[in-house]
């Protein structure tokens, strides 16, 4: 008569654990999948928009040596050469990862109106001086940096001063202040004190200061 095999033994309380077949492993955790680890295949708009958001949210939250072309790719969730192959260099993409920000946070107002226009300019620019990211990425721009940050840094504050400067060449334009008014002078001596409140006092920008501002820079801008 054949040999009986011997009986298993059923644990108490509970079922015989499961043989795996040669060469499987027992499923102990779900391994990670290509989908997971690698980069979404973003593309276009939508692509663009999360290296953008990511940039400065890198920039806010660790300054200029966080915001890396990989630090940026990993967080978008995007392959490197996607980031170079649309922005060429590290430095275009902070300037205009910047200038899409602050463009969002402060329009540029178009009402008719030189006095209307910047109050609600500089109300924008203190509520965006209130935000985790307004005074970090403000920070940026006395922080140390290279050659290649510094032009960047540069262009950047051109370009959003000539954006401002714009309000002041309207309202010339239209009669409401003298033609030969400096435009540059008026948005510095306008801007310059929310900046200094929050620098050096880290004190919030308050209504009556907006408009107390806006009083003195249109009186001296006025026709004589």
């Amino acid at each position: 008569m054949p040999a009986k095999e011997p009986s298993r033994q059923e644990p108490p309380g509970g079922e015989l654990p499961r043989e795996e077949p040669p060469g499987e492993e027992a499923p102990d955790a779900a391994p990670q999948t290509a989908a997971a680890t690698a980069p979404l295949r973003r593309r276009g708009a939508a692509m663009r928009r999360a290296v953008l958001d990511a940039t400065v949210r890198l920039l806010a939250e660790g300054g200029l040596e966080a915001a890396s072309v990989a630090a940026v790719a990993a967080a978008a969730g995007v392959h490197e050469t996607s980031v170079y192959r649309n922005w060429g260099t590290r430095e275009r993409l902070l300037r205009e990862a910047l200038a899409d920000y602050t463009d969002q946070a402060m329009p540029l107002p178009d009402t008719g109106s030189l006095r209307t226009d910047l109050h609600r300019l500089l109300t924008a620019l203190g509520a965006f001086l209130d935000t985790p990211e307004g005074p970090a990425l403000l920070h940026l721009s006395i922080a140390p940096a290279t050659a290649e940050t510094r032009s960047g840094r540069d262009a950047y504050w051109a370009d959003r001063l000539d954006r401002a400067e714009q309000l002041l060449r309207r309202a010339a334009a239209r009669g409401e202040i003298r033609p030969d008014a400096d435009p540059r002078a008026a948005v510095e001596a306008l801007m310059s004190p929310l900046f200094a409140r929050h620098l050096l006092l880290g004190e919030p920008v308050t209504p009556a200061l907006v408009t107390a501002l806006v009083d003195l820079v249109l009186d001296g801008l006025a026709p004589r």
